[in-house]
């Protein structure tokens, strides 16, 4: 019971992480005197960390063990939170994102690592559960920055308590972390060894969570922005959109294991990817501020599932015999996720630039789109592995 407390706590300080700085864009953007496309290549630095580092993180954890990673990330990112907070100019705001993208992108990992470990001592799916802490943590995150810009905090006063408020939890919760780290090497089961970037269907559960990422991150990053300027609702009022995006999606991920069980995990894909296109549509299609509030839940609830069913079912794909496993096929994937943060921030500030939010957001929501078909290809290329390993045994 400690490593699960111990693991939806992690999760909950990744989520606080972004929410306390995503929900303070609005302000941010003023403090570096920044337009749209000029602050979507600022973004471009956490992008870039998160992918630099969660490519290695593999690896890493495989080394010290995903405790001793999600130690050392996690106080990297509440560091990183000042900086952010201080930041006075666009270079300064940029390298601050690329330090908390970085160890974003190595928490990330070591902490889904942790989740499947759990995960198989429990021999339940459980994944979900967690990634609801991210989203409660993105809540609470969000609502503190609401409050924060209705009183009036700078970003540097609100990031530097919450960066304060993360390392003292995170003391008291490191030591009962799963600190997995494998013996032995021994192959996936039921598939014959092979790396990675050698599998279709670690390529498909990969597009998921893409194009999951590219929802979800846009969403984070823009939707402040687009309560502001094409809604005209206040910069306090702005940060409830993603915190009601935050919310139903922490509801929706604590009901994942039940409907994992009882509709099998590709129909729930399905199913999330069509309601968060239809959310992210009418956030962007219809002028109303109600709307574009309850446009931005539902696509909460729809893309609840979409990460961590990716990445679960990636854990899966690399199980060893020893019931270890799983680092380097949760790090790939994660790898090709954050090219959507890579390259989304910059394609909806550029859109946003050349038209308006509410176009960047439709170009969004058609991406979310795309999860239901690489679920369905995921789901057949897997059969095709298991049925080819069972023919070369």
């Amino acid at each position: 019971m400690r490593d699960r407390i111990a693991v939806f706590t992690v999760f909950a300080l990744n989520g606080l992480a972004l929410g306390s700085w995503a929900s303070r864009t609005p302000a941010l953007t003023a403090q570096v005197h920044a337009s749209p496309g000029v602050f979507g290549l600022a973004l471009l630095g956490a992008s870039v960390g998160m992918l630099a580092a969660a490519s290695v993180s593999g690896r890493l954890i495989e080394r010290a063990g995903a405790r001793a990673v999600v130690a050392g990330s996690t106080a990297m990112a509440a560091g990183s939170l000042v900086l952010i907070g201080f930041a006075p100019t666009v270079p300064l705001l940029a390298g601050a994102l690329l330090v908390i993208g970085a160890s974003v992108g190595m928490l990330d990992v070591a902490m889904n690592v942790a989740g499947v470990a759990v995960e198989r001592r429990l021999g339940k799916p459980v994944m979900s559960v967690f990634h609801a802490g991210f989203s409660f943590g993105a809540l609470a995150g969000s609502l503190a920055a609401g409050l924060a810009a209705g009183h009036g905090w700078s970003p540097a006063r609100h990031l530097t308590v919450a960066a304060v408020v993360a390392v003292l939890v995170l003391a008291g919760v490191i030591r009962a972390v799963p600190g997995i780290r494998p013996e032995h090497a021994e192959a996936p089961v039921g598939t014959p060894a092979r790396a990675p970037i050698r599998r279709p269907v670690l390529w498909l559960l990969a597009a998921v969570a893409l194009c999951s990422a590219i929802a979800e991150g846009a969403s984070s990053d823009w939707s402040a922005l687009l309560m502001t300027v094409e809604r005209g609702v206040g910069q306090g009022a702005a940060a409830l959109a993603f915190a009601g995006l935050q919310l139903v999606m922490g509801l929706t991920r604590l009901a994942g294991p039940w409907a994992q069980r009882r509709f099998g995990p590709t129909r729930c894909l399905a199913a999330g990817a069509t309601l968060a296109a239809a959310g992210l549509v009418a956030a962007a299609t219809i002028p109303v501020a109600a709307v574009g509030y309850a446009g931005f839940a539902l696509a909460g609830a729809g893309l609840a599932a979409s990460f961590p069913l990716a990445l679960s079912l990636a854990g899966d794909a690399g199980k060893r015999g020893d019931g270890t496993g799983g680092e380097r096929e949760i790090g790939f994937v994660t790898a090709v996720a954050y090219t959507g943060f890579l390259g989304g921030p910059p394609i909806v500030g550029g859109i946003a630039q050349a038209t308006d939010y509410d176009v960047a957001f439709v170009f969004v929501a058609l991406v979310a789109a795309l999860i239901l078909p690489a679920a369905v290809a995921a789901r057949r290329s897997r059969r095709r592995e298991d049925a080819e390993a069972m023919v070369g045994r």
